[in-house]
């Protein structure tokens, strides 16, 4: 807060009466009560400015881990629905946005993870099940009912049957049909149509039903993965973070990792984001970049201290509804909420579940994978 600056005499201000001459002499113009009153009024708005700025700052604090998390749970709270789904924000009318917008299994899962690295009970934990069970066709696909992408198309079919694989096997239930066979019809062809930001999203799946890819499909999605001698690929976080994703998931070592961390290093801003493109292209991009670093560069100063500036940021994005924001100021959304937390969580400043839960690796895009393991 910016305080008035007073006269530096303010404290010595005196009204003096001097005496009118016995010859009148040229009339003065009248200045008012004011010009009277002037300096105390400047002595008021002090006082009553430095009085306010404690309670400023008070307000400027940032939250508990213990306020965030209770807050983040009213959040879903509020957003959980009658059928077990849940909604992208509070207001019924919000689409969503990014992955939220995509599909509408994406926010069931992403509540449904976040419950789970906090030992939540979910608001209604089988009619979630059930709700994600009844989503799923008889060739193994999920679908998504709203959303912007087709669920008939190759990447509405992997992300969708991704998603769902993942938040089920965190509620401990197999899937009524078996999936794998979608897997391995978009791995015939379709593969290479897919945004480069998929690639970790294949043996995530398989992991998801306790199996390994395959080493065909295991092959191809490799030679997709083409990094620059910097270690990014397709210049951009995103596309860098899934094939870091995808070397940890298959228990390889991610190529020029050095040169990777080195990048990711340059890039961060000084707010602590990665915000460096158009925002529709790099909302997920703080997540990503603290990933790599977490898992790459985790025992370098430089690493550590990138990391934290990053949980810096991710808790400005945070808003009064107890959700979190892409950036500081966007409305809150379930897609949101879970980067923004993967964040936090990687960066130390809230705690996950003292035990987590079974294969934490496999909960959403990676915020509880143990590092060099």
């Amino acid at each position: 807060m910016d305080l008035i600056e007073a006269p530096a005499d303010y404290r010595t201000v005196r009204v003096r009466v001097k005496h009118e001459p016995l010859v009148p002499g040229p009339p003065r113009q009248y200045l008012g009560p004011m010009y009277v009153l002037r300096p105390l009024v400047l002595l008021s708005l002090v006082l009553l400015t430095v009085s306010q700025a404690p309670r400023a700052a008070a307000a400027d604090k940032p939250p508990s881990p213990e306020q965030v998390l209770e807050d983040l749970r009213t959040f879903f709270k509020k957003t959980a629905k009658p059928d077990g789904s849940f909604r992208p924000g509070i207001d019924p009318d919000y689409e969503g946005m990014s992955d939220s917008a995509f599909s509408d299994l994406a926010p069931v899962a992403y509540a449904v993870v976040i419950h789970k690295t906090f030992g939540w009970p979910l608001p209604n934990e089988e009619k979630t099940r059930q709700f994600l069970l009844g989503r799923q066709q008889e060739d193994g696909a999920f679908v998504n009912v709203a959303g912007t992408t087709d669920p008939k198309s190759a990447a509405g079919r992997a992300y969708n049957t991704t998603m769902a694989l993942m938040a089920l096997r965190a509620l401990g239930t197999k899937p009524k049909y078996d999936s794998l066979p979608i897997f391995a019809v978009v791995l015939k062809a379709d593969y290479k149509t897919l945004p480069p930001y998929m690639t970790s999203f294949f043996p995530l799946a398989y992991l998801a039903l306790g199996k390994e890819i395959p080493a065909e499909a295991d092959e191809k999605i490799r030679a997709l993965m083409v990094q620059d001698e910097d270690g990014y690929l397709n210049e951009h976080i995103a596309a860098t973070f899934h094939a870091a994703h995808y070397y940890r998931l298959t228990g390889r070592e991610t190529p020029k990792a050095d040169a990777m961390v080195q990048r990711t290093l340059r890039e961060q801003k000084p707010d602590g984001s990665w915000l460096r493109n158009q925002p529709a292209r790099d909302r997920h991009a703080t997540f990503d970049a603290v990933f790599v670093l977490k898992q790459l560069g985790g025992d370098r100063d430089e690493a550590r201290d990138a990391i934290e500036k990053a949980g810096k940021w991710a808790l400005s994005c945070r808003n009064t509804d107890g959700g979190f924001g892409h950036f500081p100021g966007s409305r809150s959304d379930a897609d949101a909420c879970y980067f923004q937390v993967g964040t936090l969580v990687m960066a130390g400043v809230l705690k996950p579940v003292e035990i987590p839960p079974a294969d934490a690796k496999l909960l959403g895009w990676g915020h509880l994978f143990p590092v060099g393991k």
